[in-house]
């Protein structure tokens, strides 16, 4: 606190940065004289070629083609076949145990009526 003191009894407190009077009316002037004149810029008309009309519309086309791809692949079911089931499928029927049907049946998780009702099904095809 006593260094400042000591510095504002120096310098005081009057501002020590002046503007001449009269310099903001004329700066703006002064400033626009300055600039150098601006060059008029002529456009040409170039031709637009077919390829350049085409570019967006093939573009929008091939995101739309990837789009449709991607959500084909997406909502595809690639289950792999599990060995249980190839094994299943290349048994003859004619050979199947009764012990193999009891252990599918108890698999399958299915109750009585269940079971009934799907094999009404399958012997009216």
């Amino acid at each position: 606190m006593k260094e400042e003191d000591i510095l504002l009894k120096k310098l005081g407190k009057e501002d020590s940065f002046k503007v001449p009077d009269g310099y903001f009316e004329n700066l703006t002037s002064e400033v626009m004289n300055k600039l150098p004149e601006k060059e008029k810029v002529v456009f040409k008309e170039e031709p637009v070629s077919t390829w350049t009309r085409l570019k967006p519309l093939l573009y929008m086309a091939a995101m739309f083609v990837g789009a449709a791809l991607i959500i084909r692949v997406a909502s595809s079911d690639h289950k792999p076949a599990a060995v249980d089931e190839v094994a299943v499928t290349e048994v003859d029927t004619e050979v199947v145990s009764d012990e193999m049907l009891d252990v599918a049946l108890d698999r399958a998780m299915l109750d009585d009526y269940s079971l009934y009702v799907y094999l009404s099904d399958a012997s009216v095809e």
